[in-house]
């Protein structure tokens, strides 16, 4: 089981080596004018949005994808429903933080926020007991 793991955590710090690395390198976080709050109108809500409609999607996939799942089955066997759900709930909150970076840099501390987010949801093996608990039929 912890070799099944180890492989969701590689894959997770993966994403947020790669996402870190992007913001580090094209979101001029060295002039630290990413803390100074933008001019706000009508499309800076719109995309304040994104990381609120990322987070409730992936949120709402992942319940979707752990309720398919039979509680009856041993650990082992949910393993590969888990590592789907959390693939696709991590995607998407990266690919909202991508979408801040390119289309609103002004916002990309948001975007850092949906990155620290993302180290939230590291892949355990009590994380996993849990949400199957939570949430499985």
């Amino acid at each position: 089981m912890e070799q099944r793991l180890k492989a969701l955590k590689t894959i997770h710090i993966g994403q947020i080596l790669g996402i870190a690395l992007a913001y580090f390198f094209l979101g001029d976080l060295g002039s630290r004018d990413f803390l100074k709050i933008p001019e706000t109108d009508a499309t800076t809500f719109l995309y304040v949005l994104i990381p609120m409609a990322a987070i409730f999607v992936g949120q709402l996939m992942y319940r979707q994808q752990l309720q398919k799942v039979d509680t009856k089955l041993p650990l082992e066997e949910k393993l590969a429903t888990y590592q789907t759900a959390l693939i696709i709930r991590w995607a998407l909150i990266e690919g909202a933080a991508f979408l801040i970076l390119f289309l609103k840099p002004e916002l990309v501390a948001l975007g850092l926020l949906l990155i620290l987010y993302l180290i939230l949801l590291r892949p355990s093996e009590d994380g996993m007991k849990r949400d199957f608990q939570a949430f499985g039929k």
